[in-house]
């Protein structure tokens, strides 16, 4: 059947069945998610065929997996292929960093005052940047334990946390914990030195 024809009641129906009717479902799901991630990440070097199968195979496992929390409020398609893609790009991003050590991502990481520069800004803006810079560095310098200081520098310049959790020997809770305590004792330390969220987010934006 063509995947356009179905509804969105057909495909969790048929998907949710079992014998033929299932298979046949799960064969035009997949064509249907290799061409939505042929469009979307066509652009992408390492996204070859190989690369979009897998991509495909795990995606439909989640699909299945997942079809209690569909609630319809788009065409199913749409819903499923945004889940391919989020696993694709998690993919994309986990080969990324992979061979990128921590300590290579810390030694450019860490927000440092001079970064605040702009010379694009008044003189005013570049002071309060400054100073929140200032704040934030000595707090991650004297703040946090040095595993928070990993953990957050490196999830700040990008790397995944399944990443950062297998390069500190730990797992992804762990990481997951070690960041929100860090976040949280920044936080602190920026309002007791008179800053509020406004301007953290305001001077690191910009």
């Amino acid at each position: 059947m063509d995947d356009t024809v179905r509804s969105n009641e057909m495909w969790t129906s048929q998907l949710r069945s079992s014998g033929r009717e299932q298979q046949a479902a799960l064969s035009d799901l997949r064509e249907a998610l290799l061409r939505g991630l042929r469009s979307a990440i066509s652009s992408r070097a390492v996204a070859d065929h190989a690369f979009l199968e897998d991509t495909v195979q795990d995606a439909l496992v989640r699909v299945l997996d997942r079809l209690h929390q569909f609630e319809g409020r788009s065409r199913f398609l749409t819903w499923a292929t945004s889940i391919a893609i989020r696993v694709a790009m998690s993919e994309l991003r986990r080969r990324r960093w992979k061979d990128v050590s921590l300590d290579s991502v810390l030694a450019d990481a860490e927000l440092r005052p001079e970064k605040a520069y702009d010379h694009d800004s008044g003189p005013d803006v570049r002071l309060e940047r400054q100073l929140i810079f200032a704040t934030m560095h000595a707090a991650i310098q004297n703040v946090l334990t040095e595993k928070q200081r990993a953990a957050l520098l490196a999830e700040l310049k990008g790397m995944p946390q399944d990443e950062i959790a297998r390069q500190l020997a730990s797992n992804r809770n762990a990481v997951y914990k070690l960041t929100h305590d860090a976040r949280k004792r920044l936080k602190q330390a920026l309002e007791a030195a008179g800053f509020e969220a406004a301007d953290v987010s305001a001077a690191v934006t910009r």
